[in-house]
């Protein structure tokens, strides 16, 4: 029976992160720490020998994969389905500031349900459209193979569920990715999609930025 291998990264710490400041599909670069910890990463992540390397467009996740191009000698095909979730109002907005301004929206986030206003994306269409990507990536390498797929927090957690079929209130006992973790998915004829590893990675020590 053969397995592929699936690696789900998030990207590095960006300073939106650190002011706990909602990026959204802001275009928002790595700062130092997060610049350092996708090259930590990546030299864990070279280890599973990668075919190939997927990234969302954004630069934080394009940077972040890029670090483990370098080690690989792959290029980095990017894929805008793999973009964070679109939070529409609340982009550039911190959490307190949303939280005191847009109320009900940020109570419905909070409870884990679709956002009514704001032009914030639904989970749904965020879970389809990065799972859809997700499947992509895993037909671009040989069966056997490993790719690496570099995306964002939200993104990856719902893409991942929509992956393994899992209902909203399963998914939602994850906690949030830390900044340059991975998850890591198998894939084989019988037992389709499984979840082998979740949250891996180095500064397991470190607080957990929120996933937007």
């Amino acid at each position: 029976m053969t397995t592929t291998r699936l690696i789900v990264w998030r990207h590095g710490n960006t300073d939106w992160n650190a002011a706990n400041r909602v990026q959204g599909q802001s275009d928002v670069p790595l700062n130092a720490l997060g610049e350092q910890q996708a090259v930590d990463a990546a030299e864990l992540l070279v280890r599973l020998r990668p075919g190939a390397l997927i990234s969302s467009d954004l630069r934080r996740a394009a940077d972040t994969a890029a670090a483990l191009a370098a080690l690989t000698g792959l290029s980095v095909t990017r894929d805008e389905r793999l973009r964070e979730r679109h939070f529409g109002a609340w982009q550039g907005l911190t959490m307190a500031e949303v939280a005191e301004t847009r109320p009900d929206e940020h109570a419905r986030w909070k409870a884990g349900a679709d956002v009514v206003g704001g032009g914030v994306e639904t989970l749904d269409d965020l879970g389809k459209r990065v799972a859809d990507a997700l499947q992509s990536a895993a037909d671009a390498v040989p069966a056997g193979g490993t790719v690496v797929v570099t995306t964002h927090g939200a993104a990856a957690r719902q893409g991942v569920g929509h992956l393994l079929g899992w209902p909203r209130e399963q998914l939602r006992t994850l906690r949030a990715l830390q900044n340059c973790h991975w998850v890591e998915l198998s894939h084989d004829d019988v037992r389709g999609w499984q979840l082998a590893a979740y949250n891996v990675g180095p500064f397991s020590d470190r607080p957990v930025p929120p996933p937007v």
